[in-house]
């Protein structure tokens, strides 16, 4: 079966004798050039023979367009990008964030023209999910870790009409990922944990903004959420619309079969990213373990929770690799075996 077949009967939920496997990374040196960009994201897919591709868009994009100046020399040595000049250093500067429109945002448009160029060269021969984030995250990536101070000063509703503005761009470019044949979005909440905000305040700030991006991706068939950090929101983001769910697994709860129950969603994740980037191989095993044996493989997509750090270490995905193949070997003698008696 090709692979797009194989995630369709995945996420209804059938074993198919193999769990899918994927990661994503960040390449720093080329991720604002479309073309160099689109042809290493193709090149990590056949190198790995992954079974579904995330897009490796720099975690600032969605800020540039307003005027946001980006400190991303660190990425390149496994640290993150950092926002150093930012439209908004007061309360009431959130009441002039501008409404971007999305013919006109230049790096959004760099961005799908990275999509359209990788979905070129794919020709439809595995899914692609486009990364998008959510707009609280944005929000909170253009208040430069003052989010907070912002939602408890919100008393004029400026931060809620910035996040309007915010929503209606970002759901435009959701829904032309998929109208350009991306299977999904990756929708990235990286406010969504409870060291962040409290429940109260995502309910108003971020899920009814969450579910007005994810409406205008319903005609992907893959879309997935990501919930970044720890000490994630789960009960909140547990009935979002989508069909795969991602988070930081091993890092924070839930655990797999956990998120399984009660999402009732394919599991994206199943490893620690970190210990991936150190190269931790016995906690690798037991992850892979774990994960295959509580989900009987199914309903289940094996990746990191999260995006491996560059540089990354090829022995250790090829490690990952062999002992996910050695595990369906020995679930599929099991169950075998089962079926005899």
């Amino acid at each position: 079966m090709d692979k797009n077949e194989k995630i369709r009967r995945v996420i209804e939920g059938e074993w198919i004798g193999e769990v899918p496997f994927s990661f994503w990374t960040h390449l720093p040196e080329i991720d604002r050039n479309p073309e160099q960009l689109a042809q290493a994201t193709v090149d990590l897919y056949r190198k790995y023979d992954l079974d579904l591709i995330k897009t490796l868009n720099n975690g600032m994009y969605a800020t540039e367009d307003y005027g946001c100046e980006v400190d991303y020399s660190a990425v390149a040595t496994g640290g993150v990008a950092k926002i150093v000049k930012s439209p908004i250093t007061c309360y009431e500067d959130w009441a002039n964030l501008p409404e971007l429109e999305l013919e006109t945002a230049a790096v959004l448009q760099r961005e799908l023209d990275y999509l359209k160029r990788t979905l070129d060269l794919l020709d439809g021969e595995v899914p692609v999910l486009m990364t998008i984030f959510s707009p609280l995250t944005t929000a909170a990536k253009l208040a430069k870790g003052n989010i907070s101070d912002y939602i408890a000063q919100d008393r004029e509703g400026y931060l809620h009409q910035a996040l309007e503005r915010i929503t209606s761009i970002t759901a435009a470019l959701a829904a032309e990922a998929i109208r350009l044949g991306a299977a999904g979005i990756y929708f990235a909440s990286q406010m969504s944990s409870y060291d962040l905000i409290g429940s109260q305040d995502y309910e108003r700030y971020g899920r009814p903004y969450d579910l007005q991006v994810l409406a205008a991706a319903k005609e992907g068939w893959a879309n997935a959420l990501h919930a970044h950090g720890t000490n994630i929101l789960f009960e909140l983001l547990s009935d979002y619309p989508v069909a795969l769910f991602n988070w930081h697994v091993w890092e924070s709860l839930p655990e797999p079969k956990q998120a399984q129950f009660y999402t009732r969603k394919t599991i994206l994740g199943g490893l620690n990213r970190m210990d991936v980037t150190q190269e931790n191989y016995n906690d690798l095993y037991h992850q892979i373990y774990r994960v295959l044996t509580d989900t009987g493989g199914k309903g289940v997509i094996l990746t990191p929770g999260c995006v491996v750090r560059h540089p990354f270490s090829e022995e250790t995905i090829r490690f990952m690799i062999r002992i996910k193949k050695e595990t369906e070997q020995l679930l599929f003698e099991h169950a075998q075996k089962e079926k005899s008696c």
